[in-house]
């Protein structure tokens, strides 16, 4: 077991007096790290050191910068299997869904490289002569980044490397339950030759971060703010961050739809929907919610879903498994609520509902339940649009599935719970495909392709519920990390005013041409 402490300015706090546990959700007894808590006073000392050093990072030139994102892309990719390990042990994440989380750190700074020589300002013409327009993305300042722990590693790279290569600070404060993992990926950051102060961790409880951010905001260190987790904490971050004038990146849950039209390659859409409503034990963001399926093919279509996800195989995220344990004990105690919506609904999926034990086995488990915090899939078939299940969000490996009878239909079903994150639909209608890109809320769209599998330089972000519209990844993300600033230049010698002193050329309206 290792002791996990916050780090400013290159150097590890003091070991507090409060501290929680990290433990393996596959194995109960294992504690990866004992967590050492700041308190908001320490979240604004380090929110001020960054802000002391961002001038002095923002002047070294952006190809440098993207030259030690390189940097950090190569050690990562060094260290990827151990990484990778790591990740597995703290949240139970299947060891080649880890390496695949690990990657997209890798494909992120490759990306992000070039970009540090094409942070590309504009020359505008003007409408005086002897006078130059200019454009330049400049810097935000210091960024506070909150991520979750269900992608420990790759969501935080999401934020970091883009805003580190903009010539921003950063204070990150990952979650509590994933911070071995979320410490090592500071070290590769640190070991890629970032001065002290430009990026920070800590570590605190959620209403130790809310304070600290308020008074970090209030001091005037914080400039931008970084957000992924539920919908409700980010409402109350959005309104925080609304009183100081500043709108954060928010990345938010989902409940996210798949419609599944009665031209359909059925099999191909029961694959996906194993895939993103149980991979990661369906706890993430982009995790399938509701599959809405055409009337016509909906009882052969849970038949199939049926029997892929009995046969799956669940258990020992080392081994190969569709999904491992649920994240943390807080998780485990949130999903035992989602279970209780269920009421009189059928369902499918497997030989149990609820934790897997002795008692409540699920057939061809592997390895060995009752070390872990272990749970059977859930198919729950005939969702009305009264459901909790069909309203809200639920972080864990359960799929609800409901009939519709027109394309309309499905779309309005598709957005009804109000978030807006991603959504797929699976036809062989290029009509069917633009109609629902058309319709449908969402900030991603898939075709024959599940909810989840974001590649790293697409925009990733959700409307409504699941975001404020902000997006990350690829060139899209420099909008949340920079701010446009314009440059006139008159060099006429003269005071120029712009709107009054523009010559005209006068037309002649009257001219016709000859009969």
């Amino acid at each position: 077991m290792q002791t996990v402490t916050s780090v400013v300015k290159g150097r590890p706090l003091p070991v507090a007096d409060r501290t929680v546990r990290s433990v393996n959700p596959a194995d109960l007894s294992d504690v990866v790290a004992e967590v050492s808590l700041a308190r908001p006073h320490e979240i604004v000392g380090a929110c001020r050191t960054a802000h002391e050093a961002q001038a002095a990072w923002a002047a070294v030139p952006a190809p440098v910068r993207g030259r030690v994102v390189s940097s950090i892309g190569r050690l990562v990719e060094a260290n990827k299997d151990r990484l990778a390990r790591l990740v597995t042990r703290e949240i139970g994440k299947p060891y080649a869904e880890a390496l695949g989380e690990v990657q997209e750190i890798i494909d992120t700074c490759d990306f992000f490289l070039g970009e540090g020589r094409r942070l590309y300002g504009q020359t505008v013409p003007s409408e005086m002569p002897d006078k130059q327009l200019f454009t330049f993305r400049v810097p935000v300042g210091t960024a506070m980044i909150i991520t979750a722990g269900n992608f420990p590693v790759a969501v935080p790279s999401w934020y970091l490397v883009p805003a580190l290569l903009c010539g921003n600070t950063v204070v990150w404060k990952p979650a509590e339950y994933a911070a071995a993992s979320a410490h090592a990926l500071y070290e590769l950051f640190a070991h890629a030759g970032l001065p002290e102060g430009v990026l920070n961790i800590v570590h605190a409880d959620g209403p130790d971060t809310f304070a600290g951010l308020s008074d970090a905001l209030v001091a005037k260190v914080v400039d931008k703010v970084g957000f992924t987790g539920s919908s409700r904490v980010g409402s109350r971050i959005g309104s925080l961050c609304g009183l100081h004038l500043q709108t954060p990146c928010l990345e938010l849950g989902g409940k996210n739809p798949m419609v599944v039209t009665e031209d359909a390659d059925l099999d191909l859409a029961v694959e996906a929907a194993l895939f993103s409503g149980f991979g990661t034990a369906g706890q993430r963001c982009t995790s399938l919610g509701t599959v809405i399926v055409h009337e016509s093919v909906h009882r052969e279509f849970v038949r199939r879903f049926d029997a892929v996800t009995r046969s799956a195989p669940v258990g020992d995220p080392a081994q190969d498994v569709v999904y491992g344990p649920l994240l943390a004990e807080r998780f485990a105690e949130s999903y035992e609520k989602y279970l209780g919506w269920i009421g009189d609904r059928a369902t499918y999926g497997s030989t149990g509902v609820g934790r897997i034990t002795a008692d409540n086995p699920r057939e061809g488990f592997v390895g060995d339940p009752s070390t872990g915090l272990y749970y059977h899939p859930v198919i729950v078939d005939g969702l009305e649009v009264e459901d909790e299940l069909f309203r809200h969000e639920t972080f864990g490996p359960i799929v609800g599935v409901m009939p519709y009878g027109t394309l309309d239909e499905a779309i309005e079903l598709a957005d009804l719970p109000g978030y807006g994150l991603s959504s797929s639909i699976y036809t062989t209608d290029p009509a069917k495909v633009f109609a629902f890109r058309a319709g449908i809320g969402a900030g991603m769209v898939s075709v024959n392709n599940s909810t989840s599998g974001a590649e790293a330089h697409l925009p990733f972000g959700g409307n409504g519920r699941s975001g404020n519209g902000s997006r990350q990844s690829g060139q899209w993300v420099l909008d949340q990390f920079t701010r446009w600033q314009s440059l006139n230049w008159d060099y006429s010698g003269r005071l120029q005013k712009a709107q009054m002193d523009v010559a005209v050329i006068e037309p002649d309206p009257d001219f016709r041409l000859d009969a």
